[in-house]
């Protein structure tokens, strides 16, 4: 008994820091979404765009990817949400790369559906999310 007490009394922080997680991620995703010039959700959604739906996966992977290390790391809940809103900032800066950088014709690439342009993109989302992970292991 006394250890399902003690499991319970963990139920709060992990109810807030989960709840505050989700809430995140539907951020993410709105901010993500609205800083890529082609709308995944249309994409995916009516024009079944396997491209679109692949690069917005990966990036949804990767910020979630750095928003656990967030959570296991942060010493606060304040101390989580700044670092939540750095994670959203490298993902939205790794779409950003992959953009002006490595891929400039990415938006058409991911319109036209082309596999190899969404697989790039969740590749690059990843591995972001991945090394943003790591570096918040202070």
């Amino acid at each position: 008994m006394e250890q399902i007490q003690t499991s319970i009394v963990g139920l709060a922080g992990f109810a807030t820091y989960f709840g505050i997680s989700i809430l995140l991620l539907l951020i993410f995703k709105l901010v993500y979404t609205l800083i890529t010039p082609h709308d995944e959700w249309k994409l995916v959604k009516e024009g079944k765009n396997s491209a679109a739906a692949l690069g917005l996966v990966g990036a949804v992977i990767g910020f979630s990817i750095a928003l656990a290390s967030a959570a296991t790391n942060s010493v606060s809940l304040v101390d989580f949400l700044i670092w939540g809103v750095v994670a959203l900032i490298a993902q939205t800066v790794a779409f950003a790369i992959v953009r002006f950088i490595f891929m400039p014709k990415i938006v058409q690439r991911i319109n036209d559906n082309e596999i190899s342009a969404g697989i790039v993109l969740c590749g690059v989302s990843i591995a972001v999310g991945l090394l943003n992970a790591a570096c918040m292991t202070y």
